[in-house]
């Protein structure tokens, strides 16, 4: 505002109250409303601080007399402008709480359905079928000491099979994370007297490189029996039905030779293959067979460690990657996926297999 006069200074403040008369703060709708009114009246260019700028221009009587009547205007305006604003804000309020108000008539939401996990519902059931074969469960501490996890299995120090084995040790201790359940077969030896019959269920621990198909961490099943006049016969007639109760009645079974410090002999076991039925895919790579497991008789020198004399007991043993079976049963084509915790992935399963 330029240069003013008493005059001209008091016709201004007269057009602002009436403007103010004829736009009351009360008539203000909604929040956005009034903020534009505020920043017409009381902005950095409102008429109400362009008033208060032309003060300068004014005698010192002027400033005395008039100076007191725009303050006082000014400081009414903000009580009623912060007075308007909470009586919308509360009106806004209220309005929201009645459209999201509680119903409680209304039924309650059902709670989230919770699932097992398919690496559990897979070894619940293989658990469940070697129950029902006269297994029973047997568990063993995840650090292991190097004697059980090794030695008594037949895999002294220095032995080149300690290689296929590599896992984690633990820092300041004797201890490592076991390779496998079978220090749980040496645990239960150790403490019982043949005839034995157990399972091994649990987490192992090896210093693999992770991708689809490997992980540091996995799950295996594992079997001993032990008792007088136990042959090969006797395992492959366990792992026939084993793997029908798994895969169907239809599956076939196939052994191969192989190597296991702890077994001897030792054998690779095939099963035909599940989604050709052994005619040949890319999934058994046209083979018709898909390998599962390892198993053997238990070698003698294990018994020896335990101190079960190998000219009276025999026995075999065999291991399973649950995460193996889980994959083939449920189509999944990464280990990693079971890990993951990704809902998206664990939602399609049930808590039964399908």
């Amino acid at each position: 505002m330029a240069a003013v006069t008493r005059a001209h200074w008091e016709k201004e403040l007269a057009q602002l109250e009436a403007f103010l008369k004829a736009h009351p703060l009360a008539a203000a709708s909604d929040l956005a409303a009034l903020d534009e009114l505020r920043v017409a009246v009381l902005g950095r260019s409102g008429s109400l601080t362009s008033l208060l700028k032309a003060l300068k221009d004014l005698s010192l009587d002027d400033k005395k007399e008039l100076g007191p009547k725009a303050q006082s205007l000014r400081v009414d305006l903000d009580a009623a402008i912060e007075a308007r604003k909470a009586e919308l804000e509360a009106a806004s309020d209220l309005a929201l709480s009645s459209e999201d108000a509680l119903d409680l008539t209304l039924p309650a939401y059902a709670p989230a359905r919770g699932r097992v996990h398919p690496l559990t519902s897979t070894l619940e059931e293989m658990t469940g079928i070697l129950s029902l074969m006269g297994f029973s469960w047997a568990e063993g501490p995840l650090a292991e000491s190097d004697d059980n996890n090794f030695t008594k299995l037949n895999i002294p120090e220095h032995h080149p099979a300690r290689g296929m084995f590599d896992t984690f040790y633990l820092e300041n201790s004797p201890l490592l994370m076991r390779t496998h359940t079978s220090p749980v077969q040496i645990r239960a030896m150790e403490t019982s007297r043949p005839p034995l019959r157990i399972m091994a269920p649990g987490r192992v621990f090896r210093h693999e490189a992770v991708d689809a198909t490997h992980s540091a961490v996995f799950h295996q099943v594992e079997g001993l029996y032990i008792d007088k006049n136990v042959t090969f016969a006797d395992l492959k007639g366990t792992l026939d039905v084993f793997m029908q109760k798994l895969f169907g009645a239809q599956t076939k079974t196939r052994f191969r030779p192989s190597y296991f410090p702890f077994t001897e002999p030792s054998a690779e076991v095939d099963v035909s293959c599940l989604f050709c039925a052994g005619s040949g895919c890319p999934i058994c790579k046209h083979s018709g067979w898909i390998e599962l497991l390892g198993a053997g008789l238990v070698h003698p020198n294990v018994l020896k460690a335990v101190d079960y004399d190998p000219q009276v007991w025999s026995g075999f043993a065999f291991g399973v990657g649950v995460e193996r079976i889980a994959m083939l049963r449920l189509g999944v084509k990464d280990i990693r996926a079971f890990y993951e915790n990704d809902m998206r992935f664990l939602e399609q399963f049930d808590e039964n297999l399908v």
